[in-house]
């Protein structure tokens, strides 16, 4: 059940990402990212076990509506991270405060929800998986990066989901890694 859940929203995401030309010309989609990450990284926010030393493929898209607030801009994200060793994967929605600089430096923070296909709970002592405590999760990114024109931009992207403690098994899972981004 939760696979199919996963697999629908990560459905929906490739429908935003198929004829980029098409769905930019009506002004839907700002910038699509898109990257590696370390997947389950250990000693940065999320403690206890790790999964696995799997790597997560990252894509994102950040939509066009927007308002300014404090010197940036926030806008909502829409985007995936899909383990490729049988990890945990996700989709997640988020707000997205984005604030860029004259020299090409940008830094962005959110928050959202996500939904996984992960354990929800610790079912073995010994097991590899992560005990999440929900289906739905709080999905925190972070991003610093550099802008080399007005399309093309690279970053070191940091993620983190978990219940906030809203739930007994609370475990959470980071990633952690380089995205390039296209913007239209």
């Amino acid at each position: 059940m939760s696979h199919r859940i996963v697999l629908r929203l990560l459905a929906c995401l490739a429908l935003v990402g198929v004829g980029p030309a098409a769905v930019h010309a009506e002004g839907l989609v700002r910038e699509i990212r898109g990257g590696v990450l370390a997947h389950d990284v250990s000693n940065l926010w999320s403690g206890f076990r790790t999964e696995n030393d799997a790597v997560a493929i990252n894509i994102e898209a950040l939509l066009s509506p927007s308002f300014r607030l404090l010197g940036g801009t926030i806008r909502p994200a829409i985007g995936a991270s899909i383990a490729t060793e049988g990890g945990t994967s996700n989709a997640y929605l988020d707000a997205r405060w984005e604030f860029d600089t004259p020299t090409g430096i940008f830094f962005s923070v959110g928050l959202g929800g996500t939904v996984h296909n992960g354990e929800t709970k610790l079912l073995a002592p010994n097991q590899t998986d992560k005990a999440l405590g929900s289906r739905l999760l709080f999905h925190i990114p972070v991003e610093i990066g550099y802008r080399f024109d007005r399309h093309n931009s690279l970053s070191i992207y940091f993620e983190h989901m978990s219940n906030a403690g809203t739930r007994d098994e609370n475990e959470g899972l980071d990633r952690l890694g380089a995205r390039y981004g296209y913007r239209f």
